[in-house]
């Protein structure tokens, strides 16, 4: 690939996009079931049934987006303004759509539409945008950068996502309202808007490589075709690394939809809060998370993500017990200073959970050109974003049905003992399982700074035309995370194909 400088605007400028990242889905997860619930008047199910539906619908799009930009270079049009970026570009004027979400008293078809739009739109720009680390360098060192700086930006905006309606009740609104809701809506679509335009501007991909077009090769029917594409993704799965890390990411991603879902009910139902304290300490775990990415980032490259992964599990799982031991504690509202402590503690955690997989990521389709001699970016970040939602909607879900069976009113200011012990159980052991899932997965993976090392010396040296590893190291290392013997690799195999 052509080396280009990589500059600090263009780590910063890549990293802006995480603010539609991951801002929108803080505000989602923290305030739109609730927001549903006490705004807009759905059950707890209705809520959660909008949640999932548009995350399954797309769960089934998202891989067909990263196919479509795994092969746009060979159109003019991809040619012309890239493969991955042109989604950038397209979106731009459909972004606005976020703020129609938080519009109140709408009926049940209305939120599903205005959703799943969304939905669409946000997955139309982070998949092709996930794979341009790896599009602008192949070096381990500045991914980690790109990692970091895609992650930091996505923190900022997550606390922002966090304390906006409390700055909204307190100087605009006066209340705890629906239009402190829409404020904020309105807010970040403003901002998204601008961040992909500033992303597009200073980010690039590798050049073009337009395969040559066999003329009597017969033509693929659309059924074929699409059949293809999940055949294709499918394969992703069968990379050993890709399994793992698929293992950390849902179990430190699917832990925190759970929590965050169950959160705000915690905090006003269960402890007696209201929404600005709850928008408080979300805007101070997020603060947490920063801090613990920016440690992250060193203690990855330093001991590598397993290890720093299954830290991270503790501090989190930690902070979770500690808001356990609060509620069992005080009869009402605990000292705040208590509250922050626990938010801060599981923040610690959140946040190197939320950066190691996206650090990860970056060196998976690594691995997997040792065994394809392919580069496929765009079917990794489509299948990491179908198995995540699709298992996010099932978890967002599980919550709305459980709340509900618990006894949960929607509407009401107070609700039953056995609806807020409900609640509790939801917000502590189903995290708490997924984290120990993920530790245990953390535990088996191997993939780090020195491996990353091997593994780039040895698809030099396949390249070359080797038949033979360069040394028993390097055979067992290319083994161990690809999950196929050695003569199997570099295309002898049916992978992709």
């Amino acid at each position: 690939m052509t080396i280009r400088e990589i500059k600090t605007r263009n780590y910063v400028a890549y990293g802006l996009t995480d603010v539609l990242g991951a801002g929108s889905m803080a505000v989602i997860s923290g305030w739109l079931i609730f927001f549903y619930t006490t705004f807009c008047g759905l059950s707890a199910i209705q809520a959660a049934s909008i949640f999932a539906i548009a995350r399954i619908i797309d769960a089934v799009a998202s891989p067909l987006i990263g196919h479509i930009s795994d092969n746009l270079n060979k159109t003019k049009l991809g040619r012309r303004f890239g493969r991955r970026r042109i989604f950038l570009l397209a979106a731009i004027p459909l972004l606005p759509s976020f703020a129609l979400m938080w519009v109140a008293d709408q009926h049940y078809w209305y939120y599903l539409f205005t959703f799943v739009f969304f939905e669409l739109v946000y997955a139309s720009v982070l998949i092709p945008y996930e794979t341009l680390a790896a599009e602008m360098t192949d070096d381990y060192a500045k991914k980690a950068k790109f990692a970091g700086a895609r992650i930091l930006t996505g923190q900022v905006s997550a606390i922002f996502a966090g304390i906006l309606p409390n700055w909204i009740v307190n100087y605009v609104g006066g209340k705890e309202n629906s239009d402190t809701f829409l404020i904020m809506g309105i807010i970040f679509a403003l901002a998204f808007m601008l961040v992909i335009t500033v992303t597009y501007l200073f980010t690039w991909e590798r050049a073009p490589v337009v395969e040559a077009e066999e003329p009597d090769k017969p033509k693929t029917s659309a059924f074929n075709a699409l059949k293809m594409v999940f055949v294709n993704l499918s394969s992703t799965l069968r990379i050993r690394a890709f399994r793992l890390h698929l293992g950390m990411y849902l179990g430190g991603y699917i832990s925190q939809d759970i929590f965050n879902a169950a959160f705000t009910y915690f905090i006003v139902f269960a402890l007696g809060g209201s929404v600005a304290i709850a928008s408080s300490l979300i805007a101070n775990t997020y603060i947490a998370q920063l801090l613990a990415v920016a440690l992250a980032i060193a203690l990855v490259i330093r001991i590598g993500p397993s290890y720093t992964y299954r830290l991270a599990v503790s501090f989190y799982i930690a902070g979770i017990v500690a808001l356990l031991i609060l509620f069992l504690t005080f009869s009402e509202l605990p000292p705040l200073y208590l509250l922050l402590g626990a938010v801060v503690l599981a923040g610690l955690g959140r946040g190197a959970l939320n950066y190691i997989p996206w650090n990860v990521y970056n060196y998976i389709a690594d691995v997997d050109q040792i065994v394809t001699a392919k580069r496929r970016e765009g079917s990794f970040a489509g299948v990491m974003t179908f198995i995540r939602k699709a298992a996010q909607a099932v978890a967002v879900m599980f919550v709305g049905i459980v709340i509900e069976w618990g006894g949960f009113m929607s509407g009401s200011e107070t609700q039953t003992t056995e609806a807020i012990n409900t609640i509790v159980l939801v917000m502590v052991i189903g995290p708490i399982l997924l984290l120990l899932f993920g530790f245990f997965v953390a535990s088996r993976f191997k993939l780090n700074k020195d491996t990353h090392e091997l593994l780039m010396n040895e698809i030099a040296h396949l390249k070359s035309g080797a038949t033979e590893p360069s040394s028993a190291q390097s055979r067992a290392v290319v083994e161990d995370l690809s999950g196929w013997s050695y003569e199997k690799l570099w295309g002898n195999n049916n992978v992709g194909k």
